[in-house]
């Protein structure tokens, strides 16, 4: 897994920059106030302008880690990217979005 990006939690929503070949945009993570159901997304991914990006799930690892399990989508990418958000174990307070190629079980 490779990093595209680097988040900070703040006032219940991450805030950070997403980067890629076709991707370098400033982007939120912030909770969904009406979620419909349990297999709905726990979050949206926003740009600045507000333009939707992806959603994410809140998982908890075998190690009893939490992270965010979360789907990217563009009309420039020629297919969704799936990523995990997860605490950086080298710098405090920073999250490191790290993407794979296919989408693997949680």
């Amino acid at each position: 897994m490779s990093s595209i990006g680097t988040f900070a939690f703040a006032n219940e929503q991450f805030s950070g920059t997403v980067r890629s070949l076709n991707l370098n945009i400033k982007a939120r993570i912030v909770p969904v106030a009406d979620k419909r159901s349990e297999d709905s997304p726990d979050y949206r991914v926003v740009t600045g302008n507000g333009y939707e990006l992806g959603v994410a799930w809140a998982r908890v690892s075998r190690s009893n880690r939490g992270y965010l399990s979360v789907s990217l989508d563009d009309p420039s990418l020629p297919a969704p990217i799936y990523a995990r958000l997860i605490e950086s174990t080298t710098t405090p307070g920073e999250h490191e979005l790290l993407w794979s190629r296919a989408r693997r079980g949680d």
